[in-house]
């Protein structure tokens, strides 16, 4: 089995790190680049990711991420579950990034000493963010190579590749740290880095890369 997984990921290494280095370049653009990153994984809980990315990419494109009332962002989060707590949870985001006119939501993440520390802040400052959420984002902008991204599709993988027994019923944060540190082990064990596997994870269930 490991075998099979090893040969996936030859076939799909390259695509995997192109992926990551585009996800490293939204770390070196402007705040707004940025915020689109983070209300993307606001959005993402029980809804699919390329769905939460449609309707992040529509709202920029009619002005309305960065400066839109909750009655104008609603409407564009209709194909996305809960969609009246998302429309909250992405203006009161942009409001604790909010320095004047602009967003500093980059200078904040740079004053963090590591990616551990980044997504505790996350989790603890920002409505509608847990650990999973935390992890993706930063992961999505370049700053989490060393975060497990754990949902459905990558518990299932790592359920059938035996690194956990069961899937949780309860993902608390003493659970989901040692779900991690697991992932970490087995990646380190079969020499795949950390966060190609969890593309690599990602893609088995979907059946293609995205973010």
């Amino acid at each position: 089995m490991i075998s099979d997984l090893l040969k996936k990921y030859e076939s799909r290494k390259v695509e995997i790190k192109k992926r990551l280095g585009e996800f490293r370049e939204i770390k070196g653009k402007g705040n707004e680049r940025i915020f689109a990153e983070l209300a993307f994984c606001l959005c993402t809980p029980q809804s699919k990711a390329t769905t939460c990315w449609n309707a992040i990419e529509s709202l920029m494109k009619n002005n309305l991420l960065y400066a839109g009332e909750k009655h104008q962002i609603k409407p564009f989060l209709n194909a996305v579950r809960f969609n009246e707590n998302k429309s909250n949870y992405i203006i009161e985001a942009r409001k604790l990034f909010s320095n004047g006119t602009n967003l500093n939501l980059k200078q904040i993440l740079n004053s963090f000493v590591n990616s551990y520390e980044s997504r505790e802040w996350l989790v603890e400052n920002i409505k509608g963010i847990g650990m999973k959420e935390a992890s993706h984002f930063l992961r999505n902008i370049g700053a989490g190579n060393d975060l497990a991204i754990l949902d459905t599709h990558i518990l299932k993988n790592l359920k059938r590749y035996g690194i956990i027994e069961d899937l949780p019923k309860n993902l608390n944060k003493k659970k989901y740290l040692e779900i991690e540190m697991k992932m970490k082990k087995f990646a380190e064990n079969i020499g795949i880095p950390f966060d190609e596997l969890d593309l690599l994870f990602w893609s088995e269930e979907t059946g293609f890369i995205f973010k």
